[in-house]
């Protein structure tokens, strides 16, 4: 049943077998990549312990579920404006908007770029996989919904298993531009910071070692202006956890401006930079997913994919730069 909570006691037979494995012969109605999701977003404990995909069970573990509610149906196709940055028959790259969301999802199943794409590419004759659910379809990987730039999706099942494969491994490149609120202090550097669950806000992710939710991050950047009140940075993750760029930033103390998570300050008005009264300048987070290197998935040929700065990033610049 959809939010209760089932338990399981491992038995001899099943020990050793990994978590995913184990709550995939349970729930074989659900598909590997829901339940994988649902573990990701701590709703599987093991012994009391929010727990891994990749955990092996041992005899006697009690192993309780929060059984998230299935996804609906697909999202339905919509007529909103895309800017597409690449299109062929296996896949397709779009500048996200920000203030859009990747796929529908509670409290947004409308406006979603699952919704237009479906608008933009079926009606040509075309598709999207199906590899990830119903639910989201061509959809590979994420940006944050506040997160504007290069995103790709599969219009293809031996595509998305191709592009999935290279996020997985990590032999996709991305480089993202960040405003932050202060200025890291040296010129460039590697953050190597574990990044698990945060303690008390479920929303929120935090530096976190030592805990069974806790992954490997690393995150480099580098600083390619200052400003009296920021800085504006280019970021290249060499891994890819849940809001990973915001979490590192904010914990060297130089949080993504505009950012209501993780800097507290969600819009920027003129009297933060202490210019002259007027509109906000800023009203969402100014991290921008500027290029995306990733081999096309049937000729194996290296695409660089790039988004410009938008408008409202362009804006703040000018702010920062008119202020000191």
């Amino acid at each position: 049943m959809p939010g209760s909570e089932v338990g399981f006691v491992v038995d001899a037979d099943a020990a050793g077998e990994r978590l995913d494995v184990f709550l995939h012969r349970a729930f074989p109605d659900r598909s590997r990549s829901f339940l994988a999701r649902a573990i990701d977003a701590g709703a599987v404990r093991v012994d009391g312990v929010t727990a891994r995909s990749s955990l092996k069970l041992r005899t006697g573990a009690v192993v309780r579920f929060t059984v998230p509610a299935p996804p609906r149906e697909g999202p339905v196709a919509e007529e909103i404006p895309l800017v597409f940055l690449h299109v062929d028959e296996w896949m397709a790259a779009v500048d996200k908007p920000a203030g859009m969301v990747v796929h529908p999802a509670k409290g947004n199943w409308k406006g979603t770029l699952a919704g237009a794409l479906k608008w933009h590419l079926e009606r040509e004759g075309g598709g999207l996989s199906t590899a990830g659910g119903a639910a989201r379809p061509g959809i590979v990987h994420r940006l944050d919904r506040d997160t504007s730039g290069v995103i790709v999706v599969a219009r293809t099942e031996e595509a998305h298993h191709a592009l999935a494969k290279q996020f997985e491994q990590r032999t996709t490149a991305k480089t993202y531009l960040a405003i932050t609120q202060g200025a890291p202090r040296l010129d460039r550097d590697e953050i190597d910071l574990p990044i698990g669950i945060h303690p008390y806000q479920r929303e929120k992710m935090a530096v976190r070692r030592d805990h069974s939710t806790s992954r490997e991050a690393v995150t480099r950047y580098e600083v390619l202006e200052r400003y009296r009140a920021g800085a504006l940075v280019r970021v290249t993750p060499k891994t890819g956890r849940t809001h990973q760029i915001r979490v590192h930033l904010a914990a060297i103390g130089c949080p993504v401006l505009g950012d209501g998570l993780y800097s507290g300050r969600t819009v920027i008005e003129p009297a933060f930079l202490r210019l002259p009264a007027g509109p906000p300048i800023l009203t969402r987070q100014a991290l921008h997913a500027a290029s995306l290197e990733i081999d096309h998935p049937a000729s194996g040929e290296r695409l660089t994919l790039s988004a410009p700065l938008p408008a409202d990033l362009e804006a703040m610049l000018a702010a920062l730069r008119s202020a000191g």
